[in-house]
Formats: C-alpha cells, structure tokens, sequence
C-alpha cells in the first residue's frame, strides 16, 4: 500500500469447482447463480501455510492453494459473510443451516432458493477442516429466552429471515468483560449485537440502540469494540441511509456509544446501504470499504483522507468489493513476505 502495486493474483476456476458439488437442495441452483462470471469471492482468508479460504456468500467453503488449485471443498452447508481465524487458527464462519434445527411446523422446510426460513448458524472449523463446533442462532435465541424476536404477532408476517447473522467476532483473550472463546456476533435484522458465550450457551451482554443494520464487529482493547454503523432503514420508499455511515465505539468500562471520525465520514459521502467493513489501525487510522459503491477510503486518525481506491475496470464501469481486509499487524506483514517468497513456484 506504499505504490499500489498488485503483488500476486488468484483465479480460481469456480465452474470446475461446483461441477465437484452434489446439485441437490440448497446446492440445486449452485451452476446458475455462482457460477465463475457471477460468483462473489467473499471475505478471502489467507492462512499461515499460503493457502487461501474463501465462499461466494451462499455457496460451499473453497480452499485454495497460493496458485489457485482447489485443496478441499466444504460443503456441509452454505456458508456466508464473515471468514474470521481466532487465536488457534479455527476458522468461525457463518452458515445457513439445512435441514433447518427450529421444528418444522415452526418455520417449514424449504431452503434459502425455495424461500425458506434461514437458518443462520455459526460454525468452528478446525484447520484441517473438521466441523468443531455448529449451533443455529435462531436457537441460541430461544434458548435464552428470546423467541419473541424470531416470529411476528398480530397482523404481522412470518419473515424467512428475522436474523441475517453478518458477522462473528472471536474473542482471543480473557478480560473483565469476556473470556476467550466467546464470539461478538452481528445480527443485522435486529440491529443487534451480541457476545456469547458457546462454551455454556448463554448469551453475556446485548447491544442496541444507536445502530441500524449493523456490520464487522472488532475488538479494540479490554473493554472496547468498534461496530460498523449502516445507519439504513426501511422507509415507505424503500430501503435508504439515514443520513451516513458511522463508525460506533461501545465502552464496555462507561456503558456509553461514541463516534469516531464522524464528520470525515460525513465530509466523505460515506453511505453504503448493504455491508461495509472497518478497521481502526493500532495508531489511530481508519479503514473503510465502502461495499455498494466499490470504494475503500483510508483515514488519518485526524480524519484527513489520505487515499482513496475505487474498485473500476477497463471498461469503465465500477464493480462492488466483496469484504476487502486490511493487513496491517506485524504478524500480517510476516505472512505476506513469507508468502510472496513463494510465488512463481507453481510448478513444483
């Protein structure tokens, strides 16, 4: 990021890839709808030993070698959102989960392309790719005690899709206010934020109100994590952001909301509807992909823009980013440095 200058490139053959996937239920219509000109290479993951995990947001979990050859595909699920790797290198992913685990008389049968009821679950994978750990969050709900945010009442509806889990934070280490292995997870339907604890099923703390449609949770300190602030809403005419995007900070030591660098991104126009990613870097900076209109913006922490990267090709048209990441750790560069060390010997 001192020139820009792209230092590798992956392409891997997706049509290749789903024609290895049994095309029966929630894969029935995997060709059609992700198929290589359509798919979504969401959230890519690179792993200490170079290779590559990634999903198109509803499609099977794909790992990849560093020249794009298909290592395995994980296909216990849809997989969507957020790739996240936590202190053990377990990967926390999201999943639709079919057959649904809520009963059937509840919320029927069908799959996500049959408008079914989604079934948004949260799973552990090891990296070998072992399934550590799977549990619906519809569930994780009832079991304590809060169904009422699952099913309408009244004249209302039954929606599919009262959760729309976006995002699964790993909690790395033990402080006052979590222990390691809990998760933050981002439930965008409810505008709601929680941390949970899988080891007892419980959940520990809800955050709500000055959030709407909420995506990327991240932990800043001991007692604060930021919340990417979507700020849409449904209004008559449709769905819209109130204003702009907001970078939320939740102190869990004051109980208290704040913003950070509000006005630059005011000043910057900053107002994706759907997803969205941030990062406060360790001195201060902010990064912020702005999905629906294929932009990333680079913040000082004085809220002057030091760049500006806009996701266009040769034929003018720009297309949206699909949950970019910025690796700005010590431990990242090392990653990367090992990793570009290795390139050009495909052939081995």
């Amino acid at each position: 990021m001192t020139n820009f200058k792209i230092l590798h490139t992956w392409n891997p053959d997706i049509d290749k890839f789903n024609n290895l996937v049994n095309q029966v239920d929630e894969f029935k219509f995997l060709k059609r709808d992700s198929k290589d000109s359509r798919f979504r290479l969401l959230n890519p993951l690179l792993l200490k030993n170079g290779d590559l995990v990634f999903h198109g947001n509803g499609t099977p979990l794909i790992k990849i070698d560093r020249c794009s050859n298909l290592i395995k595909i994980n296909s216990h699920n849809e997989f969507h959102h957020s790739i996240v790797k936590d202190i053990d290198d377990n990967i926390w992913v999201s999943s639709y989960i079919y057959p649904q685990t809520l009963p059937i008389e509840k919320v029927g049968r069908g799959f996500r392309y049959q408008d079914g009821f989604l079934d948004d679950g949260i799973v552990q994978i090891s990296p070998s790719g072992k399934i550590l750990f799977e549990k619906s969050v519809s569930q994780i709900l009832i079991d304590n005690g809060w169904e009422y945010l699952l099913f309408s009442v009244g004249d209302q509806l039954f929606t599919k899709d009262p959760i729309h889990l976006n995002d699964i934070q790993p909690v790395n280490f033990d402080g006052n206010f979590w222990k390691k292995g809990d998760i933050f997870l981002s439930l965008g339907q409810q505008s709601m934020v929680l941390l949970y604890r899988p080891l007892t099923n419980k959940i520990i703390w809800k955050g709500t109100g000055p959030f709407f449609h909420q995506h990327d949770i991240n932990i800043l300190d001991d007692h604060k994590i930021s919340v990417f602030n979507n700020n849409s809403k449904d209004f008559v005419t449709g769905n819209f952001v109130d204003g702009n995007n907001e970078l939320i900070i939740y102190n869990f030591k004051s109980n208290k909301y704040t913003n950070y660098l509000n006005q630059s991104l005011i000043k910057n126009d900053v107002r994706t509807i759907t997803e969205g990613r941030s990062k406060i870097i360790s001195n201060g900076d902010l990064f912020i992909e702005e999905q629906n209109f294929a932009r990333i913006l680079y913040l000082n922490k004085d809220g002057s823009l030091r760049w500006t990267y806009i996701n266009s090709a040769n034929n003018g048209k720009n297309y949206q980013l699909d949950w970019s990441r910025i690796l700005d750790k010590y431990e990242d560069i090392q990653l990367i440095n090992k990793f570009l060390q290795l390139k050009g010997k495909c052939n081995e």
